[in-house]
């Protein structure tokens, strides 16, 4: 089976193509010009594995959250080329796929979504299936959820976010790791989002039969007031 995968919703763009559980993989950092290289990147990476659309049996995306621009284009993307294919699409959410990527069994996976807030989710691995510990959700650092248990690895970018504290956590960061400075093992607060994870884990969903026509394909948004100002949001 060849799973198609793109990744939009940070400021890089990743492209992947999963091959009976090889992953092929391109990821550059384009800061804002995902739409000027995706398709591109795209065309290249099945020239390499010598594929054609024709070849692909569905396609899977980074749903988000995250870029409000990146994710659209994630979903207008793979919308446009399955119904072309005439194949089924799988949304991955952002955050499972940072935990996907780290390595690691336990994860609190936080993406800086500006305003002063965080796109925060914690997942745990079981029976090589990740598990929603703390749902995808909208928060400040501060009033991050309440998490229960040791052994935690944080990853993305959330957790650069916050100045070091005057008592700094074992980790040397303040902020969400501060919050959690006594249940991390430790933090890779450079991880992004790619698409060899959101392929490997939409490759399960597509083997359980849970892909869905392109015209049901949504992105994931956790804030529904993308184009106000914080005084608005907080007033609204």
């Amino acid at each position: 089976m060849n799973i198609l995968a793109v990744e939009t919703s940070t400021e890089y763009c990743s492209v992947a193509l999963w091959q009976d559980g090889v992953v092929r993989e391109r990821c550059e950092h384009v800061g804002q010009k995902h739409s000027e290289v995706l398709l591109q990147m795209l065309d290249t990476l099945l020239k390499e594995a010598g594929c054609t659309m024709q070849d692909v049996d569905g396609i899977a995306f980074g749903k988000g959250p995250g870029s409000f621009t990146g994710v659209r284009i994630a979903c207008g993307v793979t919308q446009g080329l399955a119904l072309g294919a005439g194949v089924g699409v799988v949304g991955v959410c952002t955050l499972e796929a940072l935990a996907g990527a780290s390595g690691q069994d336990k994860v609190i996976a936080a993406l800086d979504a500006r305003m002063g807030e965080l796109y925060f989710a914690a997942y745990e691995k079981r029976n090589d299936e990740w598990e929603e510990v703390i749902a995808p959700c909208l928060c400040k650092a501060e009033d991050a959820p309440v998490l229960s248990g040791k052994g935690w690895f944080g990853v993305g970018n959330g957790f650069a976010a916050g100045a070091p504290t005057p008592s700094p956590s074992p980790t040397g960061r303040g902020g969400l790791a501060q919050s959690y400075a006594l249940q991390l093992v430790g933090v890779d607060d450079k991880a992004v989002p790619r698409a060899s994870a959101v392929a490997r884990i939409a490759a399960r969903s597509f083997a359980r039969g849970d892909a869905v026509d392109a015209a049901l394909a949504l992105p994931l948004y956790l804030r529904d007031k993308v184009a106000l100002t914080t005084r608005e949001r907080a007033t609204k």
